[in-house]
């Protein structure tokens, strides 16, 4: 494409460095359609005879069909996707394909095709994150009034429901998707026509190009559309987001199908082994999980240091930035129906939850039972606070302390305090909207049906 300025062939080390063929060949479907459309917008421009036009499309779809059918044949000078599928052309018909490129630089060509590609990319993976989000809802439903022990600092903290459990990840995969729409946004700009910095001199139709394209708006500084990579670093933090949450959903599954908890089971097609340890069953899917988090996150630290020294305009090294999404993307797209999956065929042991409820948990309602008292919370945390010092000390449960011990610390107990220790009593206590009474989760799952689509 330059060779015209140099009279020594590129080196083969050089070379190696430097195309990007092995990676961004999974575009050609969208640079072909962003050819076609370059191509009807430069006849409007008076640039192509309808003829010529006609000539060049049918070669573009003829180049598609050969890689749908897998008989493209790469060539050893094909540096890219971009030359590749030009080479080709031209082969096909003539040198009228050499007219293609006619005001544009691969500059504009490859951010928009990029571009192309995150966008059918996001939507893609939105479609994953719905069915495990809509997983989610389906075993929730199984396990309403479930209980369980609900941790803070991994400290056994107040009775919740399952449901409440595994919905609080369907917030966080709900939050995942609105940034990934809110992020599309920005990347549904189109910087065809941008040339290699300074725009294009042809009289072309960059709004009816971005129509035919399918973008929702064009860029307004061609300095700035060719070298901006924005849209990459964003939608990398939405997948690390992303990553990080199924990170946390990870470690919770790993912790709870432990022996020493014993909460949950991963069913076998989810399940490893060990090679020397025939009695081991491990939780990989989830531990890979949490692993691949650092993967996500390793490509995002990496294109905001790539981003970080830029002079203006486009550089090479903007060249760094396919890779890391092209993974980013591939390793969600593999993670995401084995998370799914690992959901779907969870077995939860209802009596082990239930055995691990122990009084200590119940500790806050104590207190609230003398907030009804009259009593302020301050001063009723305190109270509450000494008299689980004492059946430590005593070695035994709360409801186990005789009533005279409980009137020791506060004259508002009364008999009426042993009802109060009943699991289920608390967390249906706990009825106002989000939180985890049976009632509130009912309405938290209607809610949550409200914003997905159930429909496979």
């Amino acid at each position: 494409m330059w060779g015209g300025r140099f009279s020594k062939p590129a080196d083969i080390n050089l070379r190696a460095l430097n195309d990007s063929l092995r990676f961004d060949q999974r575009m050609v479907m969208q640079d072909i359609a962003g050819s076609i459309a370059y191509v009807k917008a430069i006849t409007t421009a008076n640039i192509l005879t309808e003829d010529e036009a006609s000539k060049i499309i049918q070669g573009l779809e003829l180049v598609k069909s050969e890689f749908e059918n897998n008989s493209f044949e790469f060539k050893p000078n094909d540096e890219d996707i971009h030359t590749a599928v030009e080479r080709r052309l031209i082969e096909l018909v003539g040198d009228v394909g050499g007219k293609l490129h006619t005001g544009r630089s691969r500059n504009d060509q490859v951010a928009t095709d990029f571009r192309l590609w995150t966008k059918q990319a996001i939507d893609d993976l939105d479609r994953l994150l719905m069915t495990l989000q809509q997983t989610i809802i389906q075993q929730s439903e199984a396990h309403i009034e479930t209980l369980m022990p609900g941790y803070t600092h991994l400290q056994p903290a107040q009775p919740i429901t399952v449901a409440h459990w595994l919905m609080s990840f369907f917030w966080m995969i709900m939050r995942d998707r609105e940034r990934l729409q809110d992020a599309k946004k920005r990347v549904d700009v189109m910087p065809l026509g941008s040339g290699a910095l300074a725009g294009t001199p042809l009289q072309l139709d960059r709004r009816g190009l971005a129509d035919d394209l399918g973008f929702a708006m064009i860029s307004p500084n061609s300095l700035d559309a060719v070298s901006d990579r924005d849209f990459v670093a964003e939608t990398l933090f939405c997948l690390s987001l992303i990553g990080t949450h199924l990170s946390r959903l990870g470690e919770d599954i790993i912790l709870y199908s432990n022996p020493s908890f014993g909460y949950i089971v991963l069913d076998d097609r989810y399940s490893t082994g060990s090679s020397l340890m025939p009695q081991k069953r491990n939780a990989d899917p989830m531990e890979l999980a949490r692993g691949k988090a650092g993967r996500l996150i390793g490509h995002l630290a990496g294109i905001l240091t790539t981003l970080k020294g830029l002079p203006s305009g486009y550089n090479k090294d903007l060249q760094e930035d396919k890779e890391a999404l092209f993974d980013a993307f591939d390793t969600l797209n593999v993670l995401l129906p084995v998370v799914t999956g690992v959901i779907q065929t969870l077995t939860i042991n209802v009596e082990a939850m239930r055995a691990a409820l122990h009084e200590d948990l119940l500790a806050t309602d104590l207190a609230d039972y003398l907030v009804h008292k009259g009593l302020p919370f301050r001063q009723a945390h305190h109270v509450v606070g000494q008299l689980v010092q004492i059946a430590a000390q005593k070695q035994i449960s709360l409801s186990q302390l005789a009533m005279e011990q409980f009137k020791a610390v506060s004259s508002l107990f009364d008999s009426d305090v042993y009802e109060w220790f009943n699991f289920d009593a608390a967390v249906r206590r706990r009825s106002a909207f989000g939180g985890t009474a049976p009632d509130a989760v009912k309405e938290q799952i209607k809610f949550a049906k409200s914003l997905v689509s159930l429909a496979q």
